[in-house]
């Protein structure tokens, strides 16, 4: 084992590094830049490379230098355009009060066949710290899941997710309601990443992941209890959704043929069929 003249224990890659992790594999202790997730805790990256004609791909190395605007377009566009929109309807009140008759969810108007209401009022907000909590969770947990599956399925996944917390705000709401926001839609990102974390549980960032999660749903499905007017079903009808998409991307796309496609097939699917439950 590699040791410093100090006797902590460093990185067999780079001894100018002390850690305290190691390979759940070789035993070899490894610094965080070298860890690997893997199905069981952290590999280093000899032991981690698929056998066969593959190799290991550093994913942070690759990503370094680059914008979030690269990596992830679908995240960054959808947070340009609600910042811009809230700018303009604070800037413009008659341009508030258009948006919010033409694009916000409106129970009579989506009985009436205004379908795409529950998609289009999650680019709307109705104040600045809904705004601001709603882009925060996206520009956290936003980035890292759309470079992971791609960019189509990322924006098929945020749509389906913001149609299942509209459907269910229409469907289990007020017969007189008008709401606004992307909580719908975040809920759903929740959702999905829950799922991975609750699979990786096994490992040290699979549990850490669980436990964040955890604990930011619990505080976001008590608020309502606390603060009114906070739409509750949207939030749940979200949640839901990401779960179930994720659930059907780890069974019928990881691992297989054209697992992009795959992905943006299912999450599709699901918005439709949200759609459909709304028109019906």
């Amino acid at each position: 084992m590699t040791q410093e003249a100090t006797g902590s224990t460093v990185c067999y890659r780079h001894p100018d590094r002390a850690t305290r992790l190691s390979c759940a594999n070789c035993g070899r202790p490894i610094c965080v830049d070298c860890s690997i997730d893997a199905a069981v805790g952290q590999k280093c990256p000899e032991c981690a490379r698929p056998e066969g004609r593959n190799r290991v791909v550093d994913v942070r190395r690759r990503s370094a230098g680059r914008s979030r605007f690269d990596t992830a377009p679908v995240s960054m566009t959808v947070i340009g355009i609600c910042v811009a929109l809230s700018a303009m309807a604070f800037l413009v009140p008659s341009a508030e009060n258009e948006l919010l008759r033409r694009f916000a969810s409106i129970n009579p108007l989506i009985a009436q066949g205004d379908w795409w209401r529950v998609l289009t009022a999650a680019f709307l907000h109705g104040g600045l710290m809904h705004l601001l909590f709603n882009m925060y969770a996206l520009y956290l947990f936003g980035p890292e899941l759309e470079s992971k599956v791609g960019s189509t399925p990322f924006a098929m996944l945020y749509l389906a997710a913001a149609a299942g917390g509209g459907a269910a705000s229409y469907l289990f709401g007020p017969d007189i309601q008008i709401a606004v926001g992307a909580s719908g839609a975040i809920f759903g990102l929740f959702g999905a990443w829950l799922f991975v974390a609750y699979r990786m549980r096994q490992s040290a960032s699979g549990r850490y992941l669980l436990n964040q999660l955890v604990v930011i749903l619990a505080i976001n499905l008590a608020l309502p209890l606390l603060i009114p007017n906070i739409d509750w079903r949207a939030h749940v009808g979200g949640l839901i959704t990401g779960v179930g998409i994720s659930a059907l991307w780890a069974s019928l796309a990881v691992g297989r043929r054209h697992a992009g496609l795959r992905r943006t097939v299912i999450a599709g699917a699901m918005l439709v069929g949200l759609i459909a439950l709304v028109l019906v």
